[in-house]
């Protein structure tokens, strides 16, 4: 029976920080108030154009923020739709909660294959990341003939579909769903596997397989289907985060009893490259949150205040992540393991392993809702009003629930083709698409200093990409018997 860290440092190679990405909305509750079936996920930040049902007219924003592009193709208002903004605060919280996700458990692993370079990686992910976030941001933006920031684009959709009006004017925003897709799908997929993993450890005296609890788990989440509205995700989401902080201090404080034991001698000065290059992918993908940034920015009462949070958010996991990595590290040394409450005595590892499966099983809706919203909206185009619509959107959700139990159970070796996957959709929404629509965009008005910052960015990215595919590849080929 396979061990929790064999599922854990195969999803290290995906080179992505999967599981954190979907915690980021846990106040779009918030947010948003309204029937599920009359939003769509990758668009949901459109409601702040269903001016009609504003009594006070059209939301202004201290940035001038209005659509002016005569372009723009506004959609049909939603009704019933109440546009409650979101402080900065607010704003703050969910960046925290996407970049705080599953993969802080395997900093300390990091550390181990990178030595002191891993603390420097640590530092050089947040900034990477926060830059990158606030350049798709500005993205959404351009001068109007006042020189006033005008917000003419919404999500990231919308942001590919202007640098690709050329070749085709929704061919950017078909890659960008795809993507999505695909990401949000594959983790639904892990979050089976790991909670089937967690169920056989945690009950290791039933006699059961980890496909059959998987199934078990599967069956809790059916009424995944039956959500109906943003605001039940974001609950299961929030209490998500609770569970991961219990994880934390209960890891956090054994750490602190063993204080005695801690020495800067274990750091590593030598690294091997391929080692090194699994904790590159666990230390910058903890930090993306890059798929929810236009709308969490959209909803603020100030965005103005947007990069400011962006900064503080960065610099505090920052703080907290090089903390909890040192901690754990020096605490077990070169007996860190890949996920490190495995290094905890038996007595903490059952209940940590019971609170990591509950995070599992409250983190899938959110993915789950987000990918079938992407598609039903595809599908429905925007017929949202009809019985037939209902039935279309409970067949939707039906099947992706049970795809997501199918590749689970019968896909081989699904880890490493997930990471193969991931490799690519990770670094393409973290750092290749946002750098390369900024410098699309915004190129007559870049100064030398910030394009060679984006050109860095991209190669970086690529870089990324390359290795993480390059390292799946040769997974799949060792496990097929081809070298």
């Amino acid at each position: 029976m396979a061990h929790l860290k064999q599922t854990f440092s195969s999803l290290f190679n995906c080179l992505r920080e999967t599981p954190s990405l979907f915690l980021g909305l846990t106040r779009l509750d918030s947010c948003l108030d309204t029937d599920e079936e009359r939003v769509n996920f990758a668009r949901r930040d459109e409601l702040n154009r269903a001016h009609s049902e504003e009594p006070d007219g059209p939301l202004n924003f201290e940035l001038d923020v209005c659509h002016q592009d005569p372009e723009y193709m506004f959609p049909t208002p939603l009704p019933h739709a109440q546009v409650k903004l979101i402080t900065s605060w607010e704003a703050g919280w969910n960046v925290t909660n996407a970049i705080q996700g599953i993969f802080v458990l395997g900093l300390p692993y990091a550390l181990l294959h990178s030595g002191y370079s891993g603390l420097l990686l640590i530092v050089l992910a947040a900034a990477l990341c926060c830059y990158t976030g606030k350049i798709l941001i500005v993205c959404l933006y351009e001068e109007n003939e006042d020189g006033q920031l005008v917000r003419v684009r919404d999500t990231y959709e919308d942001i590919a579909n202007a640098c690709c009006k050329k070749l085709s004017p929704k061919l950017g925003g078909i890659i960008v769903n795809v993507t999505q897709v695909v990401e949000l799908i594959m983790t639904c997929i892990l979050y089976l596997i790991v909670s089937g993993n967690l169920l056989s450890q945690s009950f290791p005296y039933i006699a059961l397989t980890e496909k059959t609890w998987s199934v078990i788990a599967f069956v809790t989440l059916l009424p995944c289907v039956f959500i109906r509205t943003l605001k039940i995700v974001s609950k299961l989401s929030q209490l998500c985060s609770l569970v991961h902080f219990v994880i934390i201090l209960v890891v956090m404080t054994y750490c602190l009893t063993q204080i005695h034991q801690w020495s800067w001698a274990k750091f590593r000065l030598s690294i091997e490259f391929e080692d090194f290059l699994v904790s590159v992918g666990v230390i910058i993908f903890s930090y993306t949150s890059q798929i929810f940034l236009p709308t969490l920015e959209g909803n603020m009462k100030n965005p103005e205040e947007f990069r400011c949070m962006l900064n503080w958010t960065h610099f505090f996991a920052c703080v907290l992540k090089t903390t909890f990595a040192l901690t754990a590290f020096l605490t077990w040394g070169e007996e860190t393991k890949e996920v490190i409450t495995d290094n905890l005595p038996s007595f903490l590892k059952t209940l940590v392993n019971l609170c990591l499966l509950t995070k599992a099983l409250l983190s899938y809706p959110l993915p789950f809702f987000a990918a079938t919203e992407v598609v039903y909206s595809c599908i429905s185009k925007g017929n949202h009003s009809n019985y037939r619509s209902l039935l279309l959107s409970l067949g939707v959700r039906g099947s992706f629930l049970l795809l997501t139990l199918l590749m689970a159970m019968f896909t081989p070796h699904f880890a490493l083709l997930m990471g193969l996957s991931g490799s690519v959709t990770g670094a393409a929404m973290t750092f290749l698409l946002p750098s390369l629509f900024h410098l699309k965009l915004k190129w007559k008005k870049l100064s030398f200093l910030e394009k060679c910052a984006d050109i860095s960015v991209f190669i970086l990215g690529l870089l990324c990409s390359l290795a993480g595919i390059v390292c799946s590849i040769k997974g799949l080929l060792e496990v097929f018997g081809g070298v």
